[in-house]
């Protein structure tokens, strides 16, 4: 959820502003507005750095720069050079040049094998170099005038031997560099410590600048935020400072920075929020709901309960080992949990299929998704279903989001669609179950109906001309009847990348089988085991790729755009 902030005005005499910052960065709650913030040569020097700082780091953590990138193109354009000349040899240019200043030039020829005619050498001292099936390469000395082959425009001036040195020594210096940069990664701490500290020396210093100048420049006024939670501990040291200070209730006008108020679960989720944008101030925080469907989608992605448990071991490992992805870890073992429950339901254990082995207890296969549905895979209308869920939970927050934030006149439509679309989806469901017969169902549809056309096409807007309303609501229901089943059957993806994933699994299970029935002792177990880490390793690599991406879309397109969600937020950046 959004942490309801708190708008502060500070009103300060000139001269007290660096302590009085210096005191809100010690609190470390306090967001200063930094809207019209003028960019001057000491803020321009500080960004400098930071970008210098951040350009090092990068370089040291990737291990390539621009001297290191200019090497390896030179090494390859050498390198190209060598298989061009390869054909001539190691011939010895100083004598091809000495003869050439004697009066008895080398001309140097290359055709191809079904143009070169034999006869050739009946008229002309010839001489093949090299016939690889494809070209002939040879060459002529002295005067060849009337020679029915042009000449190579350019003939070799290097020999192999001496661009192999060359080459030599660019691999020598692209070695040592590499080493260079290697052994510099030492620096790195340093560098990230230095870069915060001038990310802080630059905030407080846009803090001040953000104070706006009164009463003949003798006082400056601060706006800032800060979480409504926060306001009585800031108020003990405002009241002990020297500024006067004014609070109130911010509101979506004053465009407060957002910071969130969410469980320990929802908050490793945050980051993909991030990822599209923090919610208005007047919006719903999509994080709650993104996450679990998340962990869902990325589950039936998988689909495998073995890859969940590598998940489990990787998160563990980055959190206890890894400092800089630490805060990876517990998503990733959220993930790898979330992977292996549905991975037992959808009976797949590193490829193998557990609704078919006989060693699994009948107990846990009663708790597996197998069979067909009206000749569909359960599975893929599992997917469907999934998918239709939560479309129709989008459209239910999106109109009780536009009633928050418009009023209700103004989201009659949106209300008319949900109750058109999730009404009908509830009623048939029902109807599916058995719950209500025919006769009720046909009625609850007609009422749905009637109720869902008028909001839709008459009061969609009631400060405007009703047939302009009807046009406004054919409109949209030709762009919700064509987007709506698009966007049902995208998630599809969820029943394919975990079919896939599956089957690419027991591919491997069955290559790496094959080899057991070799004959020779111990090279069949060791490419058993070959073949099943190599394989498995890059299925789960592939797997969480797609894994990633595909619910990543699923949440972006299909539920973002049917929640009507924004993310036009500013993140909340207090000084610390």
């Amino acid at each position: 959820m959004i942490e309801k902030m708190t708008k502060y005005s500070f009103i300060l005499l000139k001269g007290e502003e660096e302590k009085f910052l210096e005191q809100l960065r010690e609190l470390g709650v306090v967001d200063i507005k930094r809207s019209s913030v003028p960019v001057d040569e000491r803020s321009t020097e500080l960004l400098e750095r930071i970008g210098q700082i951040r350009h090092e780091l990068a370089t040291l953590e990737s291990g390539v720069d621009t001297h290191l990138t200019e090497l390896l193109t030179l090494r390859d354009s050498i390198a190209e050079a060598e298989e061009t000349i390869a054909p001539w040899g190691d011939y010895d240019r100083e004598k091809v040049e000495a003869l050439g200043e004697a009066g008895v030039p080398i001309h140097f020829y290359s055709v191809r094998q079904k143009d070169f005619d034999p006869g050739w050498a009946a008229d002309y001292p010839l001489e093949v170099i090299l016939d690889d099936g494809k070209k002939v390469y040879f060459v002529i000395p002295g005067d060849i005038g009337g020679f029915p082959v042009a000449e190579m425009k350019s003939p070799p001036l290097s020999t192999v031997k001496e661009l192999n040195a060359l080459i030599a020594v660019k691999e020598n210096e692209i070695e040592h560099y590499r080493k260079h940069l290697e052994d510099r990664k030492s620096e790195i701490p340093g560098l990230q410590k230095r870069g915060m500290d001038l990310t802080n020396e630059l905030n407080v210093y846009l803090a001040s600048l953000a104070g706006e100048s009164a009463v003949e420049d003798r006082i400056t006024v601060f706006e800032g935020f800060a979480p409504t939670d926060s306001d009585a501990k800031l108020a003990l040291v405002l009241d002990s400072s020297e500024a006067l200070w004014i609070k109130d209730e911010a509101t979506k006008e004053d465009n407060p920075p957002i910071s969130y108020k969410n469980n320990w679960f929802t908050r490793q989720f945050q980051v993909l929020t991030d990822m599209y944008g923090r919610p208005a101030y007047d919006e719903f925080d999509p994080t709650p709901i993104l996450g679990p469907f998340f962990l869902l989608f990325f589950a039936m992605c998988m689909g495998d309960a073995g890859y969940g448990l590598l998940l489990i071991l990787i998160g563990w490992f980055l959190k206890k080992k890894v400092p800089s992805m630490a805060d990876m870890g517990p998503l990733v073992i959220i993930l790898g949990i979330g992977t292996f429950l549905v991975g037992i339901v959808l009976h797949t254990f590193f490829g193998i299929n557990l609704y078919t082995a006989e060693w699994v207890p009948q107990w846990l296969k009663s708790c597996m998704v197998s069979g067909n549905i009206a000749g569909y895979d359960t599975q893929m209308v599992l997917a469907v279903g999934v998918g239709v869920f939560h479309i129709c939970l989008a459209m239910i927050v999106k109109s009780l989001c536009f009633t928050k934030r418009f009023g209700f006149s103004k989201c009659i439509s949106s209300w008319g669609w949900t109750l058109l679309i999730v009404g009908s989806v509830v009623t048939g469901g029902l109807a599916l179950l058995g719950v209500i017969d025919k006769p009720v169902v046909k009625i609850v549809l007609i009422v749905l109906g009637i109720v869902s056309g008028l909001s839709i096409f008459l009061l969609n807007d009631l400060h405007r001309n009703p047939l302009l309303n009807v046009g406004a609501g054919l409109w949209e229901t030709y762009n919700t009847a064509t987007g709506l089943m698009g966007d049902i059957l995208s998630y599809l993806r969820l029943y394919a990348l975990g079919l896939a994933g599956g089957m690419l699994g027991n591919t491997f299970n069955t290559l790496a089988g094959m080899t057991l029935g070799m004959k020779i002792p111990g090279a069949n177990i060791l490419l058993f085991v070959i073949i099943l880490l190599i394989g498995h390793v890059l299925n789960l690599a592939l797997s969480c790729l797609g894994a990633f991406v595909h619910p990543l879309r699923l949440t972006f397109v299909e539920y973002f755009k049917n929640s009507g969600y924004e993310g036009s937020g500013r993140n909340y950046q207090p000084l610390k």
